[in-house]
């Protein structure tokens, strides 16, 4: 009965907190990553395993958001791009895919309004194959791009309708069209000019990219953007990701830099 003692978890709770702040300060003694990309995976695993709905999964997903939002802010992480919807996303059940529109809405709706976001100076933008969303949603993501668009302090980059091989397919269309009227010349495409017509146009590629659910591999995400990217794959599902699993991924990235003396 101990284990289940106010007194237990209190007390578990504050070696747990110790042991957060160990870290950090360790962590803090090398460079953090700039630019941090998380595919948050698990959700509808999460809630099965409570014996929830998937809508519920989404939903406790969402909120980690805004925790994990303060934790790079804690940090000093000054980028964090969230796979928050892919293209192939729109292939799940219409409720489902209802029930993540929905969220998507309201999340950003309730961003465009929150303190923590206009406190921290933070740009929020939305990437990806936009047109493909609902009207009402385009609203919404163009409305808080508008109202961050002049914070430089942090960015939060919110994947939707997001595809990595679908953004590189327009990428080419757009290079082939602006040769095509002589606004490009075949000698001037370099690394440099392709990534300027990415939806990540302007923003470092990632340092490191975090998915959580045990699965490895990149789910069509930012596929031309990862190419020096670290990579990290959790076990733990989204919704319950800690702040020290956040922690250990930033750890495990620094001891790569170090150990390839990047």
């Amino acid at each position: 009965m101990i284990y289940k003692s106010e007194a237990y978890n209190f007390i578990l709770k504050k070696i747990n907190e110790f042991r957060d702040y160990k870290l950090i300060e360790q962590i803090k003694q090398n460079p953090v990553p700039k630019h941090i990309a998380i595919i948050m995976d698990g959700n509808r695993r999460f809630a099965q395993e409570l014996g929830l709905r998937p809508n519920a999964g989404h939903s406790h997903g969402r909120d980690k958001i805004k925790e994990v939002l303060e934790w790079c802010f804690e940090l000093k992480i000054k980028i964090l791009t969230l796979y928050a919807f892919s293209t192939e996303n729109f292939e799940r059940g219409s409720n489902e895919v209802k029930t993540l529109m929905n969220l998507c809405k309201e999340e950003l709706d309730k961003a465009a309004k929150d303190s923590r976001i206009h406190k921290n100076q933070v740009h929020v933008n939305v990437i990806g194959h936009l047109e493909s969303l609902p009207e009402e949603i385009r609203k919404s993501a163009k409305y808080i791009m508008d109202e961050t668009k002049k914070y430089d302090n942090y960015s939060l980059n919110i994947a939707l309708a997001y595809g990595g091989r679908e953004e590189i397919i327009r990428a080419i269309q757009s290079i082939a069209s602006d040769v095509k009227r002589d606004k490009l010349k075949i000698e001037e495409i370099t690394k440099l000019k392709v990534s300027t017509y990415l939806y990540t146009r302007g923003m470092p590629d990632p340092d490191l990219i975090l998915r959580t659910s045990g699965e490895e591999r990149i789910s069509n995400f930012l596929l031309w953007q990862l190419a020096y990217s670290e990579l990290y794959f959790s076990d733990v599902f989204w919704p319950a990701l800690q702040k020290r699993d956040l922690l250990k991924a930033i750890k495990t990235y620094q001891q790569r830099k170090r150990r390839f003396g990047k």
